[in-house]
């Protein structure tokens, strides 16, 4: 088992390097806890485990890249083997750090030993370590073996890790680290003291970032910093990376502050407002002018997919206004920017917004696919403006193969005769999950002529409407196999049994849009405490029973008949 290779020498935000060509992540790397931010008290529990030496055998440190894993190990070691936990008088802190630390900090300590799993994933080099750890630590009170991305090792590996880990020597600890703990066994899991170390607070990095930017004399306005604070999505290895990344470019010209349009060129980041702008020409159905902002964004640098991940935020801002109404101020938004979508959001209702999501969804997947991003966008702002205010009842398309019907059959019968329908010349066709409808367009078209459009009040209106329209197999599935959680006019959430139709979806949408005109959101909920009418009517039926059995009359007819027993009862009208 070869030691880490990474030989920086590493100094908390306190004490800078006298490096000044070092990143600035390895520059100002924590060497104490009390540097770790975010992380307060996974830090307290694990210095207060050390004070009072009732540490585990093994450590599991979990959370995203960038919080500070492979950091919080080597803090661990350094806390067991301090000098100055052996003799009080030896001063180690940031300043001047004991013998031991700074061999940990310099990754060149003999019993201190780091282990690569994405690399070293074998049966075999789990045995070499097995077969190290029964020597005692050279130096050092502990022999401490981290062993990063540890999701990464075979399955033979972590069968062949389990015996040690759970008895290890006295002398022996093992910190293991990872950002895919779902991969980890069981069996592992149960044997180590896990530790998840939280996403950093956008306010947190803020100070953290400003604090660092003015330990490096470099010029950058607060704004800049909350952008970049927001885009490193918690990392704080990532916000530090991107500071470094903006203070280069600043470094040529000393004189200038970078400023928020300066970060989000670098990063390829639209201006929030211009896409809130941007969505207001496509809400008003102004195709020309929504395509000329977009083609402003590329020319700016525009990123396809943070674009779209932006658009995205966007959305939720709006739903989150029309729903819950006027949006606090964050630092995710300006005053400005919410004043937009305050008076934005009165062109649009939760349905649209729905649409849009699921469209900018799809979108980002097609990226993948589509060579050409720009021509992506171009194309996804286009189909945006079309599927505002859709009418549903003129829907003429079939989505499930993706083929418009023959146009030489509208307004013909049969026999082609022609027929009193007014069917447009232009088609909208609507967003919607094609597993949910397919429509036949002649079929319906013929339908609406025939009868009037019902009014669909409740789950019961439901299921009688089927009943009437000899739908058997859909009342038995409502019925039976849907359990209801919710009804609103226009959207029902259901949960279901494994008996349920698989086409079960697509039918009763079919048929809500035939009989109402209208379209209907179905969604699947998990919600294990509801019931099937038919679970509520036997559950009905038993309490009733139970509840006879103990009335006079009942009681009465098995004094006189001792033999019998009360199957079912009717209710006389």
């Amino acid at each position: 088992l070869k030691r880490s290779s990474r030989s920086e020498n590493f100094s908390g935000c306190c004490l800078p390097l006298k490096m000044t060509n070092k990143i600035l992540a390895l520059k100002y790397r924590p060497q104490e806890f009390k540097d770790l931010i975010g992380q307060e008290v996974m830090a307290q529990t694990i210095t207060n485990a050390i004070k009072l030496r009732k540490t585990p055998n093994a450590y599991l440190l979990t959370g995203i890249r960038g919080v500070g894993k492979t950091t919080t190990a080597r803090l661990i070691a350094k806390a067991l083997n301090c000098q100055k936990n052996v003799d009080p008088k030896i001063n180690c802190s940031a300043e001047k750090f004991c013998p031991t630390c700074q061999e940990i900090i310099n990754s060149n300590h003999i019993d201190i030993l780091e282990m690569d799993a994405a690399s070293k994933t074998g049966i075999d080099d789990v045995r070499e370590l097995i077969e190290n750890s029964k020597y005692s630590p050279t130096s050092a009170k502990f022999k401490i073996f981290i062993i990063d991305e540890v999701h990464m090792l075979s399955k033979q590996a972590f069968n062949g890790l389990l015996k040690t880990l759970e008895e290890p020597p006295p002398s022996l600890k093992f910190i293991l680290a990872t950002t895919e703990v779902r991969k980890i066994p069981v069996t592992i899991l149960s044997r180590c003291q896990r530790f998840d170390l939280k996403r950093v607070s956008v306010e947190q990095l803020c100070q953290h970032l400003k604090k660092i930017a003015d330990r490096e004399k470099g010029k950058i306005s607060e704004d800049a910093i909350k952008l970049i604070a927001r885009t490193s999505e918690g990392s704080v290895r990532d916000s530090i990376s991107l500071l470094d990344r903006a203070l280069i470019s600043q470094s040529i010209n000393e004189n200038k502050q970078i400023e928020e349009p300066d970060v989000r060129m670098m990063l390829g980041l639209a201006d929030k407002s211009k896409v809130i702008t941007l969505f207001k020409e496509v809400l008003s159905g102004n195709e020309k002018n929504a395509s000329n902002i977009l083609n402003e964004l590329i020319n700016d640098g525009l990123d396809a997919k943070n674009f779209l991940n932006d658009i995205l935020e966007v959305l939720y801002l709006f739903s989150r206004r029309i729903s819950l109404g006027p949006l606090e101020k964050d630092t995710s938004i300006s005053e400005a920017e919410l004043q937009m979508v305050d008076q934005y959001s009165k062109n649009i209702d939760m349905q649209d917004i729905g649409l849009f999501w699921q469209l900018t969804i799809k979108t980002i997947d097609d990226l993948r696919v589509v060579g050409n991003e720009n021509l992506t966008l171009e194309m996804y702002i286009m189909q945006l403006v079309h599927l505002k205010n859709i009418d549903t009842r003129k829907e003429t398309q079939n989505l499930e193969n993706n083929q418009q019907y023959d146009e030489s059959l509208v307004g013909k019968n049969i026999d082609d005769k022609p027929l009193e329908t007014n069917i447009p010349n232009q088609v909208k066709n609507q967003l919607k999950n094609t597993d949910q409808v397919k429509t036949n367009p002649v079929k319906n078209l013929l339908k609406d002529n025939q009868s009037s459009k019902i009014e669909i009040t409740s789950f019961q209106d439901l299921i009688d409407q089927a009943n009437k329209e000899k739908e058997i197999e859909l009342k038995y599935d409502l019925e039976r196999n849907v359990k209801l959680v919710s009804f609103n006019k226009g959207t029902i959430d259901i949960s279901f049994n494994e008996k349920l139709n698989k086409n079960f979806i697509k039918n009763l949408s079919e048929k809500l849009l035939l009989w109402t005109g209208e379209r209907w959101i179905i969604s699947l909920s998990k919600n294990a405490e509801a019931k099937s009418i038919y679970e509520k009517n036997l559950e009905d039926k038993s309490n009733k029973v139970e509840k006879f059995e103990k009335s006079k009359i009942a009681q009465d007819i098995q004094k006189a008949f001792p033999d019998a027993k009360l199957i079912d009862f009717k209710e006389e009208e």
